[in-house]
């Protein structure tokens, strides 16, 4: 899923509950159709989730949820996409 290595959410299977954020910006179009993916995959895995969705707003949200791109899943703090862990420019738009 969007890049996602399987072993982020196999690794997590049994060991509790796995924490998933999915960042977007207010009025982005794909943020359902991520959320209703998360949970699918999730579900098939057999991996227990704690789903959060943060809306950004402002740049401060931006910053603060790591948001490069709307939407941005994270799991567990990380994003989904390894080679923008480690980008440091958020934004709004």
């Amino acid at each position: 899923m969007f890049g996602c290595n399987s072993n982020d959410f196999s690794q997590q299977k049994g060991v509790g509950i796995m924490n998933v954020k999915v960042v977007s910006l207010e009025k982005c179009n794909a943020t359902g159709l991520t959320i209703s993916l998360v949970n699918e995959v999730a579900r098939e895995m057999g991996v227990e989730i704690a789903l959060e969705h943060a809306i950004v707003k402002t740049s401060e949200d931006a910053i603060e949820h790591r948001h490069i791109g709307s939407p941005t899943v994270q799991i567990n703090d990380l994003d989904i996409e390894t080679g923008a862990r480690n980008i440091n420019q958020f934004g709004v738009t």
